[in-house]
């Protein structure tokens, strides 16, 4: 794994240093940032060696598929969302048949998710709303997809991130936990981390971004025991209580 010398983190002015020996994770931050530029950027670099090509676990076989999954996956486990939706997919893969399933149906598929009656009732209404209003298209607008029974900024941002390619940034449990363990943020709220995230990371980076933080803090930086020993960006990260 590659790693940078992280340095003295103290934001208290020291005396002097040689240069070579300097840390570049608190100097010339921004705002709620704790990281440097060259920080983030060596972090992101590090993510993306280990990972060139990171992938949503949802699966689905369209944009609409995708977005069923994403309100389905609330509160909920991908595993858990996939073995439901590999049934009802094959089935109902457009606004059109899933209408014609029926809500009644639609429970049938997904009973084993959690809050199943009232995602059933959402996915058969925004199903109806596609057709109505979007001729049976998932719409490529942050605005139009929040109109969507429910459809919420997280859920409209992964969709426009995978289906569509934009550099958007998804805030879940885990993005926010990293974001505030490691520097990049110190928000207080999703949409907070969410600014500063979309401000600080490089742009080259951008796209893949949300994936990289949610699988990091998926399966290595748990929210009670984290795996420090083997994080890559461990020696960049500002988590105090850091495992050994």
């Amino acid at each position: 794994m590659s790693a940078v010398k992280a340095g003295a983190l103290a934001t208290k002015k020291k005396p002097s240093v040689p240069a070579k020996t300097r840390s570049p994770v608190r100097q010339r931050s921004r705002g709620r940032t704790r990281l440097s530029p060259e920080a983030i950027e060596e972090m992101f670099h590090l993510l993306e060696q280990d990972n060139p090509e990171p992938k949503g676990e949802l699966e689905y076989v369209n944009p609409f598929t995708l977005l069923v999954a994403v309100v389905l996956s609330a509160q909920a486990t991908d595993a858990g969302v996939n073995k439901a939706t590999r049934a009802l997919f094959k089935i109902a893969d457009t606004p059109e048949k899933m209408v014609r399933l029926s809500e009644e149906g639609i429970r049938e598929y997904i009973k084993t998710i959690g809050l199943y009656r009232n995602k059933a009732r959402n996915v058969l209404e925004l199903s109806r709303q596609l057709i109505a209003n979007h001729g049976g298209e998932v719409p490529r607008a942050r605005e139009a997809l929040e109109a969507l029974p429910g459809v919420g900024r997280k859920t409209a941002n992964v969709v426009l991130n995978i289906a569509f390619g934009e550099p958007t940034m998804a805030v879940d449990t885990h993005v926010f936990r990293i974001a505030n363990r490691t520097g990049l943020s110190s928000g207080r709220n999703p949409l907070e981390v969410e600014e500063d995230l979309l401000r600080v990371i490089p742009q080259r980076y951008a796209l893949h971004a949300h994936h990289w933080l949610i699988l990091l803090g998926r399966y290595v930086c748990k929210a009670r025991k984290p795996e420090c020993p083997r994080c890559v960006v461990r020696e960049i990260c500002l988590f105090e209580p850091k495992t050994m």
